[in-house]
């Protein structure tokens, strides 16, 4: 039995697929809370038409009826769509608001684009083995294009310090990190040269890509679209974190020299193995600070939640990744 939650979504669901769909007699099916978002949950569901049509739909809702980003989905969907434009597979929107009146929080509807999105799945599902070897080079391409859009089509977005927001985050916080802190004190004594400002996803990685048999079918989660260095994308992906236990370098998946093959195909631009070690080293600290800011969402009552608390225990492996990066540095120096 669906329960109040549900039927109480179900019902504000039908009223907005309709006048999306354009047809009043629009009727919810199946629709069932994903799991996974530590920010914001999604569900899914289809819409069924006056004639049986049926559609398959995706909502993305933020938690506690507000912005997850502060920003709310509108400069999200506006990047989504830029990049859609730029050659970027993504699912058409079919309908977003930022009004909490109409589904209790701001929300984007989508179509469901139909693929593997956990990321030890693709990782090892038979069904994947084939595409796997071509994930990182595909990866590199449309990374490629999402840095090509002009980063005047989406308004808005900020273009903040990469260590400045990283060491205020992390003074947020009474209790020391040694490792967070020596990551840091690297990071502002080895900062690359700047690069042309680019608009970038912030944290496109596995987990964040819809994969089939044919490879990448669309790029999730904009809700950290921003302007910053092209390199912060490509090291974001190789952070040790998202590789899930895999033996690739590149989202568990691919190796270096596949991912930029593919970027410097379709970008005309060079990788420089060091600006993106750099950026992985950030990538890496991002995520432990980002650990600890979700651990003290739940430990302080501001959004209980276990899935919060869990990932919150994670800061520590951050560390250790950490005191890896810096172990590798001196041995290659």
């Amino acid at each position: 039995m669906p329960g109040a939650e549900s039927s109480d979504l179900a019902g504000r669901l039908r009223e907005l697929a309709a006048d999306a769909l354009g047809d009043a007699a629009t009727q919810i099916d199946e629709l069932r809370r994903l799991t996974g978002g530590a920010s914001r949950e999604t569900w899914s569901f289809d819409a069924v038409t006056s004639n049986g049509e049926r559609r398959a739909l995706i909502l993305r809702r933020d938690l506690g009826g507000e912005p997850a980003t502060g920003r709310g989905f509108a400069t999200e969907v506006q990047a989504l769509r830029a990049a859609q434009r730029a050659g970027v597979p993504e699912p058409n929107v079919l309908a977003t608001s930022d009004d909490p009146s109409i589904l209790g929080a701001p929300f984007v509807l989508m179509e469901r684009v139909e693929g593997e999105t956990l990321a030890p799945r693709i990782l090892r599902d038979d069904a994947l083995a084939d595409v796997r070897p071509r994930l990182a080079e595909q990866c590199g391409e449309i990374l490629a294009r999402i840095h090509a859009i002009p980063v005047d089509s989406v308004p808005g977005l900020h273009h903040p310090d990469p260590v400045e927001s990283l060491r205020r985050d992390l003074a947020e916080f009474d209790e020391p990190s040694p490792p967070f802190e020596l990551g840091l004190r690297r990071l502002e004594a080895t900062r690359p040269p700047a690069s042309e400002p680019a608009l970038v996803h912030g944290d496109f990685r596995n987990g964040n890509l819809i994969v089939g048999p044919d490879g990448i079918r669309a790029v999730l989660d904009w809700e950290l679209v921003q302007i910053g260095d092209p390199m912060q994308d490509l090291g974001h992906l190789c952070a040790r974190v998202w590789r899930f236990g895999g033996p690739g370098p590149v989202g568990g998946f691919g190796e270096y020299e596949d991912l930029f093959r593919g970027y410097e195909r379709v970008s005309g631009l060079r990788v420089d193995p060091a600006a993106l070690r750099w950026w992985q080293l950030r990538a890496t600290l991002w995520w432990g600070i980002g650990c600890m800011q979700m651990a003290w969402r739940h430990l302080s009552g501001t959004t209980r939640s276990v899935e919060l608390a869990a990932i919150g225990r994670r800061a520590w492996e951050q560390e250790y990744d950490v005191m890896l990066l810096l172990a590798e540095e001196l041995q290659a120096a």
